[in-house]
C-alpha cells in the first residue's frame, strides 16, 4: 500500500504495468527507444480508489522481452520496469520489487492488470501478435481494450477498458 502511495505520488503508477528495471536476461539491447507522454486513469472499484498518473516515457522491446522507463514533466525518473519471460522487475523510490509476469507487477501497483506485453505493439500501431484482435472502425479491439488509431498519424493513441473498472491510457508519441 505504501509503495503504490509513493508511485502514484510520483505520478509515475499509470504506465507502472511495465515499469521493470534489471533483468539479465534482457537481450534486444540494440532496440530502438520509443518516447513520448502517457497518462493512465483507472475508475473506482470496490477494493481501489479511483487513479490517475501521467508521465513521460520511453519504451523498447516487445512482449516478451521490454523496457519501460517513467519520468516526471521535470526529467526525474519515476521508476522503470524490465521484463522477459516468467519475470518482471520494478525500480522505483522505494527500492526493487521483483514479479513473476508484467500483470503481477501491474496489478501490484494499481490495482489492476494492464496488458503490458501488448504494450510496445500497440505504441506502434498494431495489434499484439501473441493475442486474438479484432478490427473495428477506428482502430482494433484485444484482450478487452479497445486501441483507438485515428490519430495515430498524429502520434495520438488511446486505449481503453469499458468493463469496470473502466480504465483509460491515453499516448502521445514523440516524432
Amino acid at each position: 500500500m505504501k509503495r503504490r502511495a509513493l508511485l502514484l505520488q510520483a505520478g509515475a503508477a499509470v504506465a507502472a504495468a511495465a515499469l521493470l528495471a534489471g533483468c539479465a536476461s534482457w537481450r534486444a539491447t540494440d532496440a530502438s527507444w520509443t518516447t513520448g507522454r502517457i497518462s493512465v486513469r483507472v475508475d473506482a472499484s470496490a477494493a481501489h480508489a479511483a487513479q490517475s498518473v501521467s508521465a513521460g516515457f520511453e519504451l523498447r522491446g516487445n512482449g516478451e522481452f521490454g523496457e519501460l522507463r517513467l519520468d516526471t514533466p521535470m526529467g526525474l525518473r519515476i521508476a522503470s520496469a524490465r521484463w522477459s519471460p516468467g519475470a518482471a522487475q520494478l525500480t522505483g523510490s522505494d527500492g526493487d520489487h521483483s514479479y513473476d509476469s508484467l500483470d503481477a507487477l501491474s496489478r501490484d501497483v494499481l490495482g489492476e492488470v494492464l496488458p503490458l506485453a501488448a504494450l510496445p505493439d500497440w505504441v506502434a500501431g498494431r495489434p499484439w501478435p501473441a493475442a486474438s484482435w479484432q478490427k473495428t472502425d477506428d482502430g482494433f479491439e484485444q484482450l478487452g481494450w479497445f486501441v483507438v488509431l485515428t490519430r495515430r498519424s498524429e502520434g495520438w493513441i488511446e486505449a481503453r477498458r469499458d468493463t469496470a473498472p473502466k480504465v483509460l491510457m491515453r499516448m502521445i508519441i514523440d516524432h
